[in-house]
């Protein structure tokens, strides 16, 4: 079995960070491991309050993981701020972890900062150079590469930017596309749009993490990057399709879809 870690912070709803990343892990067959960076109040209304985690135990949970465990693939999302993200960052470059996959979250969907403006430079600095792909949406993307982008010539933009930057592989994602939710990988040389229609629904919370977690599953598992894109992509539109009305707000995805998992 596959032994998949998640780096994130936690959602008392369930629906995104950690919980999300653990659920999308079973359904792909893997063994799920977190290491938690902040710990959050937060429920289909929006979050009601950040705890962090003191930088030096965070990368002890990360050592205490890896030395023991093993680990064939990791995502990671809410890093909250500076402090956590050189302390990772250190502590990654010694453990050589494979399949990083890297959600670069720097707000909630309902607008909450989860990611400290000061530690935006580290992320990119620190964080996204050690990464096998970096998964943006718009507006992460626009922070990333420096620009606004409107077009799907802006999203390719953004993510040769991105790359030229040190990310290895991109992926634009096009959620918030007034049109249809029409991604852009880049994997340095080639661009590729992953296409799905733009599903009406009020409870998509979680989505990137749930997507990210989903690639980093597939890498473990042994496809290559297109293919791993491709199935999270898959797998994603068919958990926004069957998503969950909880809550009195943005509803969770259901991470419980099957789907058939080669491209």
């Amino acid at each position: 079995m596959k032994r998949l870690l998640t780096i994130a912070g936690s959602d008392s709803g369930g629906g995104a960070g950690i919980q999300a990343d653990l659920k999308t892990f079973h359904q792909f067959g893997c063994y799920g491991m977190s290491v938690l960076t902040a710990v959050t109040a937060q429920n289909s209304l929006g979050v009601h309050g950040i705890e962090t985690l003191p930088p030096e135990f965070v990368a002890l949970q990360l050592e205490s993981v890896v030395t023991d465990f093993g680990v064939d693939g990791a995502k990671m999302g809410m890093l909250a701020n500076v402090d956590i993200v050189r302390a990772l960052a250190a502590r990654m470059r010694a453990l050589e972890i494979p399949h990083l996959v890297v959600d670069p979250v720097m707000r909630a969907k309902g607008g909450d900062s989860l990611l400290a403006d000061d530690a935006q430079q580290a992320l990119c600095d620190e964080i996204i150079p050690l990464a096998e792909i970096v998964t943006p949406n718009l507006p992460e993307a626009e922070i990333l590469a420096g620009f606004e982008i409107r077009s799907k010539d802006d999203m390719r933009r953004a993510a040769r930017v991105i790359h030229e930057n040190g990310a290895r592989n991109v992926l634009v994602k096009g959620g918030h596309r007034a049109e249809d939710a029409t991604d852009i990988f880049f994997d340095g040389e080639n661009f590729t749009e992953l296409f799905a229609e733009r599903i009406e629904s009020g409870n998509t919370h979680g989505t990137g993490c749930t997507y990210s977690a989903a690639i980093a599953a597939n890498l473990a598992l042994g496809q290559d990057m297109a293919d791993a894109v491709a199935v999270a992509k898959r797998f994603v539109t068919a958990a926004i399709r069957e998503s969950l009305p909880l809550g009195r707000g943005i509803g969770p995805l259901n991470h419980f879809v099957s789907i058939n998992h080669s491209r």
